[in-house]
Protein backbone atom coordinates (compact mmCIF):
# COMPACT_ATOMS: atom_id res chain seq x y z
CA UNK A 1 0.00 0.00 0.00
CA UNK A 2 1.47 3.45 -0.78
CA UNK A 3 1.88 5.96 1.87
CA UNK A 4 0.79 9.33 1.62
CA UNK A 5 3.53 11.98 -0.41
CA UNK A 6 3.47 15.50 0.41
CA UNK A 7 4.27 15.95 -3.61
CA UNK A 8 0.06 15.32 -3.79
CA UNK A 9 -0.82 16.74 -0.37
CA UNK A 10 -1.28 20.28 -0.34
CA UNK A 11 -1.96 20.53 3.61
CA UNK A 12 -0.43 17.19 4.37
CA UNK A 13 -1.05 18.06 8.00
CA UNK A 14 -4.44 17.52 7.88
CA UNK A 15 -4.00 13.73 5.88
CA UNK A 16 -2.89 10.87 8.11
CA UNK A 17 -4.75 8.05 6.45
CA UNK A 18 -2.23 5.87 4.17
CA UNK A 19 -5.33 5.24 2.05
CA UNK A 20 -4.97 8.94 0.63
CA UNK A 21 -2.67 8.61 -1.66
CA UNK A 22 -4.42 5.30 -3.13
CA UNK A 23 -7.96 7.47 -3.56
CA UNK A 24 -5.95 10.19 -5.62
CA UNK A 25 -4.48 8.09 -7.77
CA UNK A 26 -8.09 6.25 -8.53
CA UNK A 27 -9.69 9.34 -8.83
CA UNK A 28 -6.93 10.41 -11.70
CA UNK A 29 -8.26 7.32 -13.34
CA UNK A 30 -11.91 7.80 -13.01
CA UNK A 31 -12.16 12.04 -12.08
CA UNK A 32 -15.38 11.14 -10.56
CA UNK A 33 -16.37 8.32 -7.75
CA UNK A 34 -19.11 7.48 -5.61
CA UNK A 35 -18.70 7.07 -1.53
CA UNK A 36 -20.58 3.69 -2.08
CA UNK A 37 -17.91 2.42 -4.98
CA UNK A 38 -14.88 3.88 -2.57
CA UNK A 39 -16.14 2.17 0.43
CA UNK A 40 -16.54 -1.18 -1.45
CA UNK A 41 -12.96 -0.85 -3.27
CA UNK A 42 -11.19 -0.62 0.20
CA UNK A 43 -13.61 -2.57 1.88
CA UNK A 44 -13.95 0.42 4.51
CA UNK A 45 -17.74 1.92 5.65
CA UNK A 46 -18.88 4.66 3.80
CA UNK A 47 -18.25 6.47 6.87
CA UNK A 48 -14.75 6.05 6.67
CA UNK A 49 -14.60 7.06 3.37
CA UNK A 50 -16.51 10.33 3.85
CA UNK A 51 -13.50 11.39 6.49
CA UNK A 52 -10.87 10.80 3.74
CA UNK A 53 -13.10 12.39 1.57
CA UNK A 54 -13.27 15.33 3.68
CA UNK A 55 -9.83 15.72 4.69
CA UNK A 56 -8.83 15.38 1.01
CA UNK A 57 -11.38 18.14 0.03
CA UNK A 58 -9.80 20.14 2.88
CA UNK A 59 -6.43 20.10 0.95
CA UNK A 60 -8.24 21.28 -2.33
CA UNK A 61 -7.42 18.09 -3.60
CA UNK A 62 -10.97 17.10 -4.38
CA UNK A 63 -14.22 18.62 -4.92
CA UNK A 64 -17.78 17.08 -2.90
CA UNK A 65 -20.14 16.39 -5.79
CA UNK A 66 -23.87 14.33 -5.18
CA UNK A 67 -23.14 11.55 -4.28
CA UNK A 68 -19.13 11.42 -4.07
CA UNK A 69 -16.46 13.55 -5.53
CA UNK A 70 -14.11 14.63 -8.47
CA UNK A 71 -10.61 15.83 -8.60
CA UNK A 72 -9.89 19.63 -8.70
CA UNK A 73 -7.63 19.28 -12.05
CA UNK A 74 -4.89 21.22 -11.72
CA UNK A 75 -2.36 22.09 -14.38
CA UNK A 76 0.42 23.15 -11.97
CA UNK A 77 3.17 20.36 -11.90
CA UNK A 78 4.60 19.65 -7.88
CA UNK A 79 7.97 20.67 -7.83
CA UNK A 80 10.94 18.48 -8.43
CA UNK A 81 11.61 17.67 -4.81
CA UNK A 82 7.96 16.92 -4.31
CA UNK A 83 7.57 14.29 -7.38
CA UNK A 84 10.82 12.40 -6.00
CA UNK A 85 9.31 11.62 -3.07
CA UNK A 86 5.99 10.76 -4.79
CA UNK A 87 5.27 6.62 -5.82
CA UNK A 88 9.25 6.18 -4.51
CA UNK A 89 8.97 2.61 -4.59
CA UNK A 90 7.30 2.25 -7.73
CA UNK A 91 9.73 4.34 -9.66
CA UNK A 92 12.44 2.74 -7.97
CA UNK A 93 11.05 -1.00 -9.35
CA UNK A 94 10.33 0.93 -12.72
CA UNK A 95 14.44 1.89 -12.90
CA UNK A 96 15.15 -1.38 -11.82
CA UNK A 97 13.35 -3.25 -14.67
CA UNK A 98 14.82 -0.65 -17.23
CA UNK A 99 18.38 -1.25 -15.98
CA UNK A 100 18.00 -4.86 -16.84
CA UNK A 101 17.46 -3.70 -20.05
CA UNK A 102 20.82 -1.89 -20.36
CA UNK A 103 24.16 -3.55 -21.13
CA UNK A 104 27.29 -2.40 -19.83
CA UNK A 105 29.04 -0.25 -22.70
CA UNK A 106 26.37 0.98 -24.58
CA UNK A 107 25.29 4.52 -24.82
CA UNK A 108 22.29 6.17 -23.32
CA UNK A 109 19.99 9.61 -23.36
CA UNK A 110 17.93 9.89 -20.39
CA UNK A 111 15.71 13.10 -20.11
CA UNK A 112 14.16 14.72 -17.37
CA UNK A 113 12.24 14.00 -14.60
CA UNK A 114 12.22 12.05 -11.39
CA UNK A 115 11.73 8.67 -12.83
CA UNK A 116 14.01 8.64 -15.55
CA UNK A 117 16.37 10.01 -12.46
CA UNK A 118 15.42 6.42 -11.09
CA UNK A 119 16.44 4.53 -13.92
CA UNK A 120 19.94 6.49 -13.21
CA UNK A 121 20.51 5.44 -9.86
CA UNK A 122 19.54 1.29 -10.79
CA UNK A 123 22.09 2.08 -13.67
CA UNK A 124 24.90 3.14 -10.84
CA UNK A 125 26.58 -0.33 -11.41
CA UNK A 126 27.15 0.12 -14.84
CA UNK A 127 30.33 0.41 -16.44
CA UNK A 128 31.61 2.45 -19.94
CA UNK A 129 28.30 4.01 -20.67
CA UNK A 130 28.02 6.89 -22.59
CA UNK A 131 25.57 9.08 -21.13
CA UNK A 132 23.85 11.96 -22.56
CA UNK A 133 21.43 13.68 -20.07
CA UNK A 134 19.92 17.15 -19.42
CA UNK A 135 18.39 15.48 -16.03
CA UNK A 136 21.55 16.55 -13.77
CA UNK A 137 20.67 14.64 -10.86
CA UNK A 138 20.87 11.66 -13.62
CA UNK A 139 24.13 13.09 -14.59
CA UNK A 140 25.56 12.90 -11.19
CA UNK A 141 24.23 9.33 -10.24
CA UNK A 142 26.15 8.01 -13.00
CA UNK A 143 29.15 9.88 -12.70
CA UNK A 144 30.46 7.99 -9.47
CA UNK A 145 31.82 5.08 -11.96
CA UNK A 146 35.03 6.48 -13.33
CA UNK A 147 34.61 4.17 -16.55
CA UNK A 148 31.17 6.25 -17.48
CA UNK A 149 30.89 9.21 -20.25
CA UNK A 150 28.43 11.42 -18.81
CA UNK A 151 27.93 14.73 -21.32
CA UNK A 152 25.37 17.08 -20.30
CA UNK A 153 24.38 19.95 -22.58
CA UNK A 154 25.20 23.53 -22.15
CA UNK A 155 22.05 26.29 -21.71
CA UNK A 156 20.37 27.56 -18.40
CA UNK A 157 19.49 25.47 -15.12
CA UNK A 158 15.62 25.58 -14.87
CA UNK A 159 15.49 26.66 -11.10
CA UNK A 160 14.37 25.10 -9.23
CA UNK A 161 14.44 21.94 -11.07
CA UNK A 162 17.55 19.98 -11.43
CA UNK A 163 17.13 20.61 -15.79
CA UNK A 164 18.34 21.83 -18.69
CA UNK A 165 15.75 22.57 -21.12
CA UNK A 166 15.71 25.07 -24.49
CA UNK A 167 17.15 24.65 -28.16
CA UNK A 168 20.68 23.91 -27.19
CA UNK A 169 20.09 21.00 -25.01
CA UNK A 170 17.52 19.31 -27.85
CA UNK A 171 20.51 19.97 -30.30
CA UNK A 172 22.40 17.84 -27.72
CA UNK A 173 20.45 15.18 -28.17
CA UNK A 174 20.08 15.24 -31.51
CA UNK A 175 23.60 15.23 -32.00
CA UNK A 176 23.73 12.01 -31.17
CA UNK A 177 22.53 8.42 -32.15
CA UNK A 178 22.30 6.56 -29.12
CA UNK A 179 21.43 3.02 -28.72
CA UNK A 180 18.57 4.14 -25.63
CA UNK A 181 16.60 6.94 -25.07
CA UNK A 182 14.74 7.15 -21.75
CA UNK A 183 12.00 9.37 -21.31
CA UNK A 184 9.20 10.01 -18.81
CA UNK A 185 6.03 12.00 -19.47
CA UNK A 186 3.79 14.77 -17.26
CA UNK A 187 0.78 12.53 -18.13
CA UNK A 188 -1.33 10.25 -20.31
CA UNK A 189 -4.67 11.15 -21.29
CA UNK A 190 -7.20 8.59 -21.96
CA UNK A 191 -6.88 8.74 -25.68
CA UNK A 192 -2.89 7.49 -25.06
CA UNK A 193 -1.74 11.36 -26.04
CA UNK A 194 1.59 11.94 -24.06
CA UNK A 195 0.99 15.34 -22.10
CA UNK A 196 3.16 17.48 -20.48
CA UNK A 197 3.08 21.08 -18.41
CA UNK A 198 5.13 23.27 -20.86
CA UNK A 199 6.33 22.65 -24.34
CA UNK A 200 10.25 23.26 -23.57
CA UNK A 201 9.28 19.48 -21.69
CA UNK A 202 7.45 18.25 -24.78
CA UNK A 203 10.24 19.30 -26.97
CA UNK A 204 13.17 17.72 -24.94
CA UNK A 205 11.42 14.36 -25.12
CA UNK A 206 10.84 14.43 -29.18
CA UNK A 207 14.62 15.47 -29.26
CA UNK A 208 15.02 12.34 -27.25
CA UNK A 209 12.97 10.43 -28.76
CA UNK A 210 14.17 11.09 -32.19
CA UNK A 211 17.33 10.31 -31.13
CA UNK A 212 18.13 6.96 -30.29
CA UNK A 213 17.54 3.03 -31.40
CA UNK A 214 15.45 2.17 -28.58
CA UNK A 215 12.96 4.18 -27.20
CA UNK A 216 11.96 3.60 -23.78
CA UNK A 217 9.03 5.39 -22.14
CA UNK A 218 9.03 5.18 -18.30
CA UNK A 219 6.08 5.94 -16.44
CA UNK A 220 4.37 5.20 -12.62
CA UNK A 221 0.58 4.24 -12.69
CA UNK A 222 -0.47 8.14 -11.30
CA UNK A 223 0.28 9.32 -14.66
CA UNK A 224 -2.81 7.31 -16.67
CA UNK A 225 -5.55 10.09 -16.86
CA UNK A 226 -3.37 12.77 -15.53
CA UNK A 227 -3.85 15.80 -17.17
CA UNK A 228 -1.10 18.71 -18.44
CA UNK A 229 -1.70 21.38 -20.98
CA UNK A 230 1.04 20.84 -23.73
CA UNK A 231 0.52 17.39 -26.21
CA UNK A 232 3.85 15.47 -27.48
CA UNK A 233 3.52 12.23 -28.90
CA UNK A 234 1.44 8.93 -28.15
CA UNK A 235 1.37 5.78 -25.96
CA UNK A 236 1.96 4.03 -28.74
CA UNK A 237 5.34 6.18 -29.71
CA UNK A 238 8.34 3.73 -27.77
CA UNK A 239 9.54 0.75 -28.09
CA UNK A 240 9.55 -0.53 -24.72
CA UNK A 241 6.69 0.50 -22.16
CA UNK A 242 8.18 0.56 -18.16
CA UNK A 243 5.39 1.09 -15.56
CA UNK A 244 4.79 -0.48 -12.13
CA UNK A 245 0.84 -1.47 -12.42
CA UNK A 246 -1.34 -3.36 -15.42
CA UNK A 247 -2.63 -0.58 -17.79
CA UNK A 248 -5.71 0.67 -17.59
CA UNK A 249 -8.38 -2.12 -19.54
CA UNK A 250 -9.45 1.38 -21.26
CA UNK A 251 -6.35 1.82 -22.88
CA UNK A 252 -4.67 -1.63 -23.78
CA UNK A 253 -5.74 -1.26 -27.33
CA UNK A 254 -4.23 1.83 -27.89
CA UNK A 255 -0.93 -0.46 -27.30
CA UNK A 256 -1.80 -2.74 -29.68
CA UNK A 257 1.19 -4.95 -29.56
CA UNK A 258 3.48 -1.41 -29.97
CA UNK A 259 5.36 -1.05 -27.63
CA UNK A 260 6.61 -3.91 -25.40
CA UNK A 261 4.77 -3.22 -21.82
CA UNK A 262 7.07 -4.13 -19.01
CA UNK A 263 5.13 -4.29 -15.67
CA UNK A 264 7.59 -4.20 -12.84
CA UNK A 265 7.55 -6.05 -10.04
CA UNK A 266 6.87 -5.06 -6.12
CA UNK A 267 10.04 -7.23 -5.30
CA UNK A 268 12.64 -5.08 -7.35
CA UNK A 269 10.26 -1.58 -5.69
CA UNK A 270 11.69 -3.08 -2.05
CA UNK A 271 15.34 -4.14 -3.42
CA UNK A 272 15.83 -1.07 -5.23
CA UNK A 273 14.55 1.37 -2.17
CA UNK A 274 16.73 -0.52 0.43
CA UNK A 275 19.56 -0.23 -1.81
CA UNK A 276 19.19 3.40 -1.74
CA UNK A 277 18.82 3.75 1.89
CA UNK A 278 21.66 1.68 2.19
CA UNK A 279 23.74 3.72 -0.05
CA UNK A 280 22.42 7.14 2.41
CA UNK A 281 23.67 6.02 5.35
CA UNK A 282 27.42 4.62 3.82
Amino acid sequence: MNTPSTALLPNPSKLVSPRHNEIIALFRQHSFLTMEALAEHFAVTTQTIRRDINALCDADILRRRHGGAELIQTLRNPSYDQRRISNLEQKASIGAAVAKLIPNGCSVLIGIGTTPEQVALALAEHEHLTVITNNLRAALALSTRQTNEVIVPGGTLRFPNPEILGSEADKTFRSFRADFGIYGVGGIDSDGTLLDFDRMEASSRQALRESCRTRILVADHSKFGRQAPVRGGHLSDPDIFVTDQAVPADMMPLLNGQPHLVVASARAAKDAVALLNTAGKS
